[in-house]
């Protein structure tokens, strides 16, 4: 007997999801059944869920462009940072 699944995702989820399966030549069905039995063979996620750290620098990098400051680096110009890649 099979049960039957039925979940509400958004539907760019969907698309997306959709043409992801379909480039490793599954339908999305086949890669939810792929899940479910993954999950049950590892009795729980088959992978780690947790919170990403954040580097410190990255993560000031990341306030500093939502609040639109230091956004210009260590070098005054372009030409700065060109001659700065081409030292030896």
């Amino acid at each position: 007997m099979m049960a039957t699944l039925q979940v509400r995702i958004d539907d760019d989820l969907k698309k997306s999801s959709d043409s992801l399966f379909a480039g490793l030549g599954l339908d999305t069905p086949t890669a939810i059944r792929i899940f479910l039995t993954m999950a049950q063979e590892h009795n729980g996620f088959p992978f780690s869920i947790a919170h990403r750290r954040e580097q410190s620098e990255s993560k000031q990098a990341m306030e500093d462009a939502r609040n639109h400051t230091n956004l210009y680096g260590p070098y005054h110009s372009a030409k700065d940072a060109v001659n700065a890649m081409l030292e030896d």
